[in-house]
């Protein structure tokens, strides 16, 4: 039987813009499998950006060369499925997509084993459809129908290229659920990477709070800052940029201060020495708060999505965060007293503990066991 080592292995990403959650996954993947090739939607990082996929050459789709794709590449989703299933795997024993829209629709054979590491199933085209077309202004009127079909279509292929997977990994127990509800498939929770050793324990603690991420919708800072300029006695410092950045800025008091975009080595010394770290996003897993429990920093957390599988609540022992049940300003407020309260039972030491859950070498160890253990199964099978 072929060693993995040997094997033609495909790695195939949404989109390579940035350096976020989802790329982080695609850079262990690709630690772990390194003579695998690349292949995206589209690829627009700078040379500058390319070290995290080892400067490799990766191949597109017909979308890289449509008009205003740099920057507006998300208005040719409808055109995305087609394009998907043009790129010629044909050649590859071994296909791993890396899926939150349309990376796993690739086409492959039944003697290929594809395995989709699924960061979610397409969220604003199933249980946040309308979530999204309220963020995006299409409740009603001609360009509301023409969204709503578009993403009934997209259910439809989604649902279909399902069966084109062999074998599902989820990054956390929330999104497995999502999985099951969407494409009735079991999966494999393997929780993603986090880099925790580029974040050091923090026992002494400043009086602020804190909060960073990109300023957008779903992220939910506006309820963040709402609810701090409703305790103006308590400090809130946010850290990100982003479209909603004037909307949010409308609504903060003098207690909350915005730095807009910071370097990771800046926006870690805010982790090591804030009170606590707020979040109020329903996420499919969370890396933030991760990070900011690897800092010896609590989490104050909306209670809904992978981050109840990250964070301990009060309610076990070694407590790690506070969870809040609603998505509203008065919930957070709620919260932060309850924290104030009882947070002197939550320890740097016990954050750190928890967090070293979630590391780098850990899910390296799991991921290569699963796909050695899928390839054995698969050429068993295949020599029946």
């Amino acid at each position: 039987m072929p060693k993995l080592e040997n094997l033609r292995i495909a790695i195939i990403h949404e989109w390579f813009v940035n350096y976020a959650g989802s790329e982080r996954v695609v850079e262990q993947i690709l630690n772990i499998f390194r003579h695998a090739d690349l292949f995206a939607v589209v690829d627009f990082l700078d040379d500058s950006q390319r070290g995290f996929i080892q400067h490799k050459k990766v191949t597109t789709t017909f979308i890289q060369k449509l008009p205003f794709a740099k920057n507006k590449f998300r208005q040719y989703l409808p055109l995305m499925p087609l394009a998907i299933e043009q790129l010629d795997l044909s050649a590859y024993d071994l296909i791993i997509s890396s899926s939150h829209a349309v990376a796993k629709g690739v086409l492959t054979s039944p003697h290929q084993l594809h395995i989709s590491y699924m960061h979610s199933p397409i969220r604003y085209a199933w249980d946040l459809q309308h979530q999204y077309l309220q963020e995006s202004n299409l409740e009603r009127g001609i360009k509301s129908w023409i969204a709503r079909w578009i993403l009934h279509q997209m259910r439809i292929w989604d649902t279909r290229t399902a069966n084109g997977v062999d074998l599902f990994i989820a990054n956390s127990e929330f999104i497995a659920r999502r999985i099951q509800k969407v494409y009735r498939r079991s999966a494999r929770v393997i929780y993603p990477p986090v880099d925790l050793q580029n974040y050091s324990i923090q026992e002494q603690k400043q009086d602020f709070y804190l909060t960073a991420s990109r300023l957008v919708p779903y992220k939910r800072i506006d309820l963040i800052v709402e609810a701090f300029s409703q305790m103006g006695d308590r400090q809130l410092i946010v850290i990100g940029d982003g479209e909603q950045m004037a909307k949010i800025r409308s609504k903060a008091g003098r207690n909350i201060k915005f730095l807009g975009h910071l370097e990771p080595s800046e926006l870690r010394k805010f982790m090591q020495t804030a009170k606590a770290f707020v979040f109020a996003a329903e996420e499919d897993f969370g890396i933030t708060p991760v990070e900011a429990q690897a800092c010896g920093t609590p989490v104050i957390a909306y209670g809904r999505g992978g981050v109840c599988e990250s964070v301990r609540g009060l309610e076990v022992d070694r407590p790690t965060g506070v969870f809040f049940p609603k998505q509203t300003a008065e919930s957070i407020c709620t919260a932060i007293q309850e924290f104030e309260k009882s947070g002197d039972r939550i320890t740097p030491t016990a954050c750190r503990e928890n967090a070293m859950r979630f590391s780098t070498a850990r899910f390296q160890a799991e991921l290569l066991s699963f796909v050695q253990q899928a390839w054995q199964n698969h050429r068993s099978h295949s020599q029946t």
